[in-house]
């Protein structure tokens, strides 16, 4: 399943613009679970220049991964 978020916007606008469309994706076709996502990005100036993210040290950042979700010791906690 692909979702595509159009147009430059603010990254608060794509975060929302995927959360409204995830609820619906869970609401409306019952998906309740999946093998992970990827999420690409292609990030802009705000005048539709593409810019190159770096790193702390200066290199092109590419990827970056996550397990998911922080997940607080109480979440964790099994009496």
């Amino acid at each position: 399943m692909q979702i595509r978020v159009h147009g430059e916007m603010m990254m608060t606008d794509i975060r929302q613009a995927l959360f409204e469309k995830l609820y619906e994706v869970e609401a409306e076709y019952a998906v309740r679970y999946s093998l992970g996502a990827t999420l690409f990005l292609n990030p802009t100036n705000g005048f539709g220049d593409r810019v190159r993210p770096r790193d702390h040290a200066g290199g092109e950042l590419k990827k970056l991964n996550t397990r998911g979700p922080y997940r607080s010791a109480a979440e964790q906690y099994e009496p």
